[in-house]
């Protein structure tokens, strides 16, 4: 069984770079990048790192290196806030890139404007993983709420999949019961004392369920639910609810903290590298949905067509995490931990 997938440890660790920097006018020397990102990236930026670096190299502009911090997106933002030195930031929702730019100035406010899709390169959804067979027979989000039914779901408060997997769950309560908000209110506090443990984040909930054999299901990243198929074949199946939503996971460069590190050219390289045929390519070999319609045909078969409920159905971003996930919002006054 390999570790790289299931034991997060060794990869969420950050990286402490050196202040000073070698310019990037200054070929034949090696220039550092740190990559902040969230938790199911890790495979797809190991192989995009070194697909960029030979690019970086070929192009004569010498050596340069990528460094990976991974973990749930809202704890990574509060670490690049905290101080955490990052040249770029690929987390899961904008929201966590909104507050490093309003916490702490660290790039302006227009930065989804910075790059294509509103600086999202890929999209993503909502799926769930199940035991082989599908022993309790789990085919859209009511049967979550079945009584006996284990669910396995990150923190919404720390995680961004978590967040994109409550509201996709809302919406699918709202469709099936007339738009009625206290009974939405009340089919996502059923599925959360479904819940046994609630993990940091998303590679977290993974290893609970697949390593550690908890839970009869597990709310996935599409992408992540891809990953447990390989790592464990035969194990585990994916099912795809009646409707999720639509994530469109975003990218900026930290702006002053690439100044300060004289990496703002490779910085802004990198992440124009993601909408480059071969970045698209790389996306959708790792069960991210490309935007590059030519690499979205070439993978198709792996993504089927659902319904998808966008972020605006909530009132976008900021408004959600007011309603949803603020300190006294609706996840604080509905969830109760399960008994030890």
């Amino acid at each position: 069984m390999k570790t790289h997938l299931i034991l997060p440890a060794a990869f969420i660790a950050a990286l402490t770079l050196s202040a000073c920097k070698p310019k990037e006018a200054n070929t034949g020397t090696t220039l550092e990048l740190q990559n902040v990102s969230y938790d199911p990236t890790r495979e797809f930026y190991e192989e995009f790192n070194a697909a960029f670096a030979k690019k970086w190299e070929a192009e004569g502009k010498g050596k340069i290196t990528v460094t990976q911090s991974h973990g749930g997106s809202g704890k990574q933002a509060r670490a690049v806030i905290d101080g955490q030195p990052a040249d770029v930031v690929t987390l899961a929702l904008s929201l966590d890139i909104d507050m490093i730019s309003k916490e702490r100035g660290l790039l302006s406010s227009d930065w989804q404007a910075k790059f294509p899709n509103n600086s999202s390169p890929y999209t993503s959804t909502i799926v769930f993983v199940v035991r082989k067979g599908n022993p309790k027979d789990i085919k859209d989000w009511g049967d979550l709420v079945k009584e006996g039914t284990q669910v396995i779901t990150p923190n919404p408060k720390t995680g961004g999949a978590p967040r994109w997997a409550y509201l996709a769950g809302w919406a699918w309560a709202e469709k099936n019961n007339g738009n009625d908000q206290a009974a939405a209110q009340d089919f996502i506090a059923k599925l959360y004392k479904n819940v046994p443990v609630l993990d940091s984040g998303a590679r977290g909930s993974t290893t609970t369920f697949a390593q550690r054999n908890i839970g009869d299901v597990l709310i996935s990243w599409e992408n992540e639910a891809h990953l447990i198929a390989k790592e464990f074949p035969g194990q585990t199946e994916i099912v795809y609810p009646s409707i999720s939503i639509l994530a469109e996971p975003p990218v900026a460069v930290v702006e002053k903290t690439a100044e300060k590190r004289g990496t703002t050219a490779a910085a802004k390289a990198y992440l124009d590298f993601l909408y480059t045929p071969e970045g698209q390519d790389l996306a959708g070999k790792h069960f991210y949905r490309p935007r590059d319609p030519q690499a979205l045909a070439k993978y198709s078969s792996t993504f089927p067509k659902i319904e998808l409920v966008t972020i605006d159905h909530f009132g976008g971003w900021e408004k959600a995490q007011a309603t949803h996930f603020a300190d006294g919002g609706i996840f604080d006054r509905i969830y109760e931990p399960a008994p030890k």
